[in-house]
């Protein structure tokens, strides 16, 4: 497998950030890391390995990026149902947001247009990666060709509980898009694209199976179809699963397959 390194300036960001490419061909797959993790995460828990079938003949090629977590989206209140956020705390939420704001333009003006050859790219992620492959392709669709999020979370309040930072609100998807009425151009490229979402009902899954519930439902408001899949009540928020579920989808992706949802 054809495996390259990248260290390159981001004007937006100012600072150097890393990238690793895998395969040179096929479609490009833009990978998010889960919370607070590397570009190489998906390297180091096996998710390379077992997508290396379909990276070594051909049909997709991965493009891990790395993320700025720490410094935005962690660092801070986590949780859900916290009754009192500080002054304090709500200031800092600006700052925090403003900064996640800079590295998603670095992402969409800066990385993209690097990686992806002028096509369509699909975006994909875990956890909290699922998460922001959500972000990027709700505000950008042209961008993508499809979104695969595993055990993804669409509200922003889990990490800014009881914000009014209108930049929070267009990060937080649940809420945005709950706010898109026809006759939207997004809604219609929405409607051209291809969305699968999958979490587990096990340990951990509560909040992010709530959360793709909810998702569906406002999709399905707009009359914007998608495919969520829900696993049993044995599937965990880990890697072990989500390599199961990586597989089982890139191969549905690639080859056109549909996906049979229980």
């Amino acid at each position: 497998m054809n495996v390259q390194y990248y260290k390159h300036w981001s004007n937006n960001l100012e600072r150097y950030m890393e990238y690793k490419v895998y395969g040179s061909e096929g479609k490009g797959v833009l990978v998010f890391p889960s919370q607070d993790q590397r570009f190489y995460e998906w390297e180091d828990n096996g998710m390379v390995s077992v997508l290396a079938p379909m990276i070594e003949s051909g049909k997709i090629h991965l493009i891990c990026c790395d993320s700025i977590d720490k410094e935005t989206w962690s660092n801070g209140l986590n949780g859900e149902n916290i009754e009192y956020v500080s002054e304090e705390e709500k200031s800092r939420y600006h700052e925090r947001i403003a900064l996640h704001e800079n590295w998603y333009n670095y992402i969409v003006d800066e990385l993209i247009p690097e990686v992806n050859g002028g096509q369509e790219l699909i975006v994909a992620g875990c956890s909290m990666g699922g998460y922001h492959a959500g972000n990027v392709f709700f505000r950008r669709p042209d961008l993508f060709s499809t979104i695969l999020s595993l055990s993804g979370l669409f509200h922003a309040d889990y990490f800014f509980p009881k914000y009014d930072d209108k930049l929070i609100y267009f990060n937080s998807p649940l809420d945005f898009l709950a706010g898109q009425h026809d006759p939207s151009i997004l809604l219609n490229q929405y409607r051209r694209k291809q969305i699968f979402c999958c979490c587990g009902q096990g340990e951990y899954e509560e909040i992010t199976s709530e959360s793709n519930r909810r998702l569906e439902q406002v999709l399905s408001n707009a009359g914007v179809s998608g495919v969520f899949d829900f696993w049993g009540k044995d599937v965990n928020h880990d890697f072990y699963w989500w390599r199961k579920q990586a597989v089982y989808f890139f191969d549905k992706i690639v080859n056109g397959e549909r996906v049979e949802v229980a």
